[in-house]
């Protein structure tokens, strides 16, 4: 089936990733910058993974294309996400219907295991709105694995461990992952075992992220690197989060768990947050810390070669390392 022409120009940027052993999990169409406005596909091993930003609605899916890329890349299935403003405050029910768990054609798949820089990650499409690995912060994770030998780390909003695997793997002294979810916790050891790592049970913390800070401060617990990788929106029984305004008090209450010299990676993802305004929160919150002397690094984003930024648009993702 030939392609057209969009589909052939992000299939053709891909092909550095696409020629990869060592990686074989990617976006294949990031929405706008490869000419699709409202569609996003990701590529796991032989499945695809299509995300429809219509607001939720399910909208008539474009097949024949979806047959095209899966035909031209080898992919065996292709599943639909259809993307709601916020995920958050929908029921089970809702999320289930919008993540069908039969695949829109081709054989069902339960879990599929892929690489990102030689490191394997467990992956399930018809888990949910989300399959277990964000595939935008491969370069972060990169970075990471390399600069952490020997340091205690705290993933916070760990979700299935990728930051860390990364320690782990890097060669830190400690890797703790703090999540509300347990079975997410479950899926990051299940990660780690899949790469012949065997994680001490106190460093899969269950709970709410805000609650363990407090108790890390109150015992004077500190880490040499904190990494905040928290959802847009998120509600708990005791409260309700949204990244666009709460940023600076998250950053408020991780800084003092950072041990002094050490470094805090702050990361953000989402389109209603500019550069600007994520940077004045981290500054805001830095100065209810006191630690206004904190040094912050230059903002980064996701990978340029399969996350291209559209014309006129700003990234979606932003990731500042700031030294306390």
């Amino acid at each position: 089936m030939v392609l057209d022409a969009r589909l052939a120009a992000a299939v053709a940027r891909r092909a550095p990733l696409a020629v990869d052993p060592q990686t074989t999990a990617y976006r294949l169409i990031h929405r706008a910058a490869d000419g699709f406005p409202d569609l996003a596909v990701d590529r796991y091993a032989d499945v695809l993974v299509a995300h429809l930003y219509e607001r939720g609605r399910r909208v008539r899916p474009p097949t024949r294309l979806f047959k095209a890329l899966a035909e031209h890349v080898g992919a065996q299935s292709v599943y639909l996400k259809y993307r709601p403003e916020q995920a958050s405050i929908l029921g089970a029910a809702e999320l289930e219907a919008l993540a069908p768990r039969a695949p829109l054609f081709g054989r069902p798949v339960d879990e599929v295991e892929v690489l990102e820089n030689g490191t394997r990650f467990i992956v399930r499409p018809a888990d949910g709105l989300s399959t277990g690995l964000f595939l935008d912060m491969r370069d972060a994770r990169a970075w990471l694995r390399g600069h952490v030998h020997g340091l205690t780390i705290l993933n916070c909003f760990a979700y299935t461990c990728g930051f860390g695997l990364a320690a782990w793997l890097g060669g830190a002294a400690r890797a703790a992952n703090l999540d509300v979810s347990r079975r997410y916790l479950d899926w990051g050891r299940a990660n780690a075992a899949r790469n012949g790592l065997s994680p001490q049970p106190t460093d899969l913390i269950f709970g709410d992220v805000f609650d363990w800070l407090k108790r890390f401060r109150r015992s004077g617990t500190t880490f040499d690197g904190l990494i905040l990788d928290p959802p847009s929106y998120a509600t708990t029984k005791k409260s309700r989060w949204v990244l666009e305004t709460d940023y600076a008090a998250l950053v408020a209450q991780a800084a003092p768990v950072v041990t002094p010299g050490g470094w805090l990676l702050a990361c953000a993802n989402t389109h209603g947050l500019s550069t600007k305004t994520f940077v004045a929160q981290l500054r805001s919150g830095l100065a209810q810390a006191g630690a206004s002397a904190a040094k912050l690094g230059p903002v980064q984003h996701e990978p340029a070669l399969d996350f291209p930024v559209a014309a006129g648009e700003q990234p979606y993702l932003k990731i500042c390392r700031i030294t306390i």
